[in-house]
Protein backbone atom coordinates (compact mmCIF):
# COMPACT_ATOMS: atom_id res chain seq x y z
CA UNK A 1 0.00 0.00 0.00
CA UNK A 2 2.84 2.49 1.08
CA UNK A 3 4.36 1.93 -2.79
CA UNK A 4 0.99 2.44 -4.45
CA UNK A 5 0.52 5.54 -2.51
CA UNK A 6 4.28 6.66 -3.77
CA UNK A 7 3.39 5.76 -6.76
CA UNK A 8 0.55 7.90 -7.01
CA UNK A 9 2.45 10.84 -5.17
CA UNK A 10 4.79 10.68 -8.26
CA UNK A 11 2.18 10.62 -10.80
CA UNK A 12 0.32 13.87 -9.16
CA UNK A 13 3.88 15.57 -9.57
CA UNK A 14 3.94 14.52 -12.75
CA UNK A 15 0.55 15.81 -14.00
CA UNK A 16 1.70 19.96 -13.05
CA UNK A 17 4.86 19.85 -13.64
CA UNK A 18 4.28 18.79 -17.32
CA UNK A 19 3.01 22.28 -17.43
CA UNK A 20 6.13 23.42 -18.36
CA UNK A 21 7.15 21.10 -21.20
CA UNK A 22 4.03 21.51 -22.49
CA UNK A 23 3.96 25.27 -22.40
CA UNK A 24 6.00 25.08 -25.44
CA UNK A 25 2.77 23.10 -27.54
CA UNK A 26 0.61 25.01 -30.29
CA UNK A 27 -3.35 25.17 -29.40
CA UNK A 28 -4.42 21.95 -31.28
CA UNK A 29 -1.08 19.94 -29.54
CA UNK A 30 -2.48 20.75 -26.24
CA UNK A 31 -6.31 19.60 -27.33
CA UNK A 32 -4.97 16.60 -29.22
CA UNK A 33 -3.05 15.59 -25.53
CA UNK A 34 -4.48 12.72 -24.02
CA UNK A 35 -1.66 11.52 -21.41
CA UNK A 36 -1.41 15.12 -19.17
CA UNK A 37 -4.84 16.08 -20.26
CA UNK A 38 -5.40 18.11 -17.32
CA UNK A 39 -1.81 19.78 -17.70
CA UNK A 40 -2.65 20.81 -21.28
CA UNK A 41 -6.55 22.02 -20.38
CA UNK A 42 -5.26 24.02 -17.37
CA UNK A 43 -2.63 25.60 -20.07
CA UNK A 44 -5.17 26.30 -23.03
CA UNK A 45 -7.28 28.16 -19.82
CA UNK A 46 -4.21 30.14 -18.89
CA UNK A 47 -3.82 31.13 -22.89
CA UNK A 48 -7.32 32.24 -23.35
CA UNK A 49 -7.57 34.39 -19.94
CA UNK A 50 -4.64 35.95 -21.44
CA UNK A 51 -6.64 36.84 -24.37
CA UNK A 52 -9.19 38.12 -22.07
CA UNK A 53 -11.76 35.39 -23.05
CA UNK A 54 -13.13 34.07 -19.32
CA UNK A 55 -15.74 32.06 -21.27
CA UNK A 56 -13.22 29.69 -23.24
CA UNK A 57 -11.30 30.35 -19.86
CA UNK A 58 -13.43 28.84 -17.31
CA UNK A 59 -14.84 26.28 -20.23
CA UNK A 60 -11.04 24.61 -20.15
CA UNK A 61 -10.04 25.04 -16.63
CA UNK A 62 -13.30 22.70 -16.11
CA UNK A 63 -12.24 20.21 -18.42
CA UNK A 64 -9.08 20.29 -16.60
CA UNK A 65 -10.73 19.54 -13.44
CA UNK A 66 -12.30 16.88 -14.66
CA UNK A 67 -9.80 14.95 -15.93
CA UNK A 68 -7.51 15.68 -12.95
CA UNK A 69 -7.23 13.34 -9.73
CA UNK A 70 -8.55 14.32 -6.47
CA UNK A 71 -5.04 15.50 -5.25
CA UNK A 72 -4.32 17.82 -8.39
CA UNK A 73 -7.96 19.76 -7.92
CA UNK A 74 -6.84 22.06 -5.25
CA UNK A 75 -3.99 23.82 -7.09
CA UNK A 76 -6.13 23.18 -10.57
CA UNK A 77 -8.97 24.98 -8.92
CA UNK A 78 -6.45 28.10 -7.45
CA UNK A 79 -5.08 28.16 -11.12
CA UNK A 80 -8.66 28.87 -12.73
CA UNK A 81 -9.41 31.45 -9.73
CA UNK A 82 -5.97 33.70 -10.57
CA UNK A 83 -7.09 33.21 -14.99
CA UNK A 84 -10.39 33.96 -14.33
CA UNK A 85 -9.64 37.16 -12.25
CA UNK A 86 -6.87 37.95 -15.34
CA UNK A 87 -10.07 37.13 -18.05
CA UNK A 88 -12.23 39.23 -16.24
CA UNK A 89 -10.27 42.38 -15.64
CA UNK A 90 -10.35 41.59 -11.76
CA UNK A 91 -7.36 43.27 -10.40
CA UNK A 92 -7.79 42.97 -7.13
CA UNK A 93 -8.42 39.40 -7.09
CA UNK A 94 -6.07 38.69 -9.25
CA UNK A 95 -3.40 39.39 -6.66
CA UNK A 96 -5.28 37.57 -4.18
CA UNK A 97 -6.08 34.58 -6.13
CA UNK A 98 -1.86 34.53 -7.32
CA UNK A 99 -1.18 34.72 -3.45
CA UNK A 100 -3.27 31.97 -2.48
CA UNK A 101 -1.46 29.68 -6.06
CA UNK A 102 2.21 30.53 -4.83
CA UNK A 103 3.27 32.53 -7.63
CA UNK A 104 4.62 35.42 -8.09
CA UNK A 105 1.97 37.93 -8.34
CA UNK A 106 1.43 41.04 -10.52
CA UNK A 107 3.55 44.26 -9.91
CA UNK A 108 1.81 47.72 -9.41
CA UNK A 109 2.37 48.60 -13.13
CA UNK A 110 0.43 45.50 -14.32
CA UNK A 111 -2.21 46.06 -11.52
CA UNK A 112 -2.82 49.61 -12.79
CA UNK A 113 -3.18 48.50 -16.22
CA UNK A 114 -5.38 45.52 -15.76
CA UNK A 115 -7.46 48.02 -14.35
CA UNK A 116 -7.20 50.24 -17.37
CA UNK A 117 -8.23 47.42 -19.30
CA UNK A 118 -11.26 47.03 -16.90
CA UNK A 119 -11.99 50.60 -17.64
CA UNK A 120 -11.17 50.61 -21.78
CA UNK A 121 -12.21 47.19 -22.50
CA UNK A 122 -14.80 45.63 -19.60
CA UNK A 123 -15.84 41.89 -19.49
CA UNK A 124 -19.40 40.96 -21.19
CA UNK A 125 -21.05 40.67 -17.64
CA UNK A 126 -19.84 44.61 -16.80
CA UNK A 127 -23.66 45.68 -18.53
CA UNK A 128 -23.69 48.26 -21.33
CA UNK A 129 -23.01 51.24 -19.28
CA UNK A 130 -19.70 49.96 -18.78
CA UNK A 131 -19.01 49.05 -22.33
CA UNK A 132 -20.38 52.28 -24.10
CA UNK A 133 -18.07 54.15 -20.97
CA UNK A 134 -14.87 51.81 -22.61
CA UNK A 135 -15.49 53.26 -26.43
CA UNK A 136 -15.74 56.75 -25.38
CA UNK A 137 -12.49 56.00 -23.25
CA UNK A 138 -10.63 54.73 -26.16
CA UNK A 139 -12.07 57.69 -28.70
CA UNK A 140 -10.82 59.93 -26.20
CA UNK A 141 -7.38 57.94 -26.13
CA UNK A 142 -6.87 58.10 -29.51
CA UNK A 143 -7.85 61.77 -30.43
CA UNK A 144 -5.21 62.55 -27.66
CA UNK A 145 -2.67 60.31 -28.84
CA UNK A 146 -2.50 61.60 -32.49
CA UNK A 147 -2.78 65.41 -30.94
CA UNK A 148 0.18 64.77 -28.89
CA UNK A 149 2.19 63.08 -32.03
CA UNK A 150 1.38 65.90 -34.30
CA UNK A 151 2.14 68.31 -31.54
CA UNK A 152 5.63 66.55 -30.83
CA UNK A 153 6.09 66.83 -34.87
CA UNK A 154 5.28 70.19 -35.24
CA UNK A 155 7.98 71.01 -32.82
CA UNK A 156 10.89 69.22 -34.75
CA UNK A 157 9.63 70.60 -37.85
CA UNK A 158 9.50 73.80 -36.28
CA UNK A 159 12.93 73.60 -35.76
CA UNK A 160 14.07 72.30 -38.86
CA UNK A 161 12.61 74.82 -41.00
CA UNK A 162 8.90 73.93 -40.82
CA UNK A 163 6.37 71.62 -42.58
CA UNK A 164 3.12 71.62 -44.28
CA UNK A 165 0.21 70.63 -42.31
CA UNK A 166 -0.54 67.49 -44.14
CA UNK A 167 3.44 66.34 -43.95
CA UNK A 168 2.76 67.04 -40.49
CA UNK A 169 -0.31 64.66 -40.27
CA UNK A 170 1.42 62.31 -41.98
CA UNK A 171 3.84 61.90 -39.49
CA UNK A 172 2.49 62.32 -36.83
CA UNK A 173 0.44 59.50 -37.59
CA UNK A 174 3.25 57.44 -38.43
CA UNK A 175 5.30 58.54 -35.01
CA UNK A 176 2.34 56.92 -33.06
CA UNK A 177 2.12 53.82 -35.10
CA UNK A 178 5.91 53.31 -34.20
CA UNK A 179 5.61 54.21 -30.63
CA UNK A 180 2.38 51.97 -30.12
CA UNK A 181 4.15 48.84 -32.36
CA UNK A 182 7.43 49.12 -29.99
CA UNK A 183 5.27 49.55 -27.14
CA UNK A 184 3.04 45.90 -28.05
CA UNK A 185 6.46 44.22 -28.61
CA UNK A 186 7.83 45.14 -25.31
CA UNK A 187 4.60 43.99 -23.50
CA UNK A 188 4.35 40.77 -25.60
CA UNK A 189 7.64 40.32 -24.26
CA UNK A 190 7.29 40.89 -21.10
CA UNK A 191 4.02 38.43 -20.74
CA UNK A 192 6.04 35.60 -22.13
CA UNK A 193 8.93 36.11 -19.76
CA UNK A 194 6.24 36.12 -17.15
CA UNK A 195 4.57 33.19 -18.66
CA UNK A 196 7.56 31.33 -18.70
CA UNK A 197 8.30 32.28 -14.46
CA UNK A 198 4.69 31.23 -14.10
CA UNK A 199 5.29 27.64 -15.36
CA UNK A 200 8.75 27.33 -13.83
CA UNK A 201 7.42 28.08 -10.23
CA UNK A 202 4.32 26.19 -10.99
CA UNK A 203 6.83 22.80 -11.51
CA UNK A 204 9.31 23.66 -8.88
CA UNK A 205 6.23 23.41 -6.15
CA UNK A 206 5.48 19.90 -7.84
CA UNK A 207 8.38 18.05 -7.60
Amino acid sequence: MAKQQRMMRVEQRGQLAAMQQLETRSDEELEAETKYKAAAQAILGARAAERYDAKAARAHFQRALAAARPQERLQLRRMADASLALAERRAEDLKRATERLGVEGPTKGQMRGLKLMGLVAPPSSAGTAARIRGIVIVIVAIILILAAGFGLVSLVALAAGGLSLDLRIFWGFVLVVVVVAVMALIGRRRQKRAQAQRAEQLASRTR
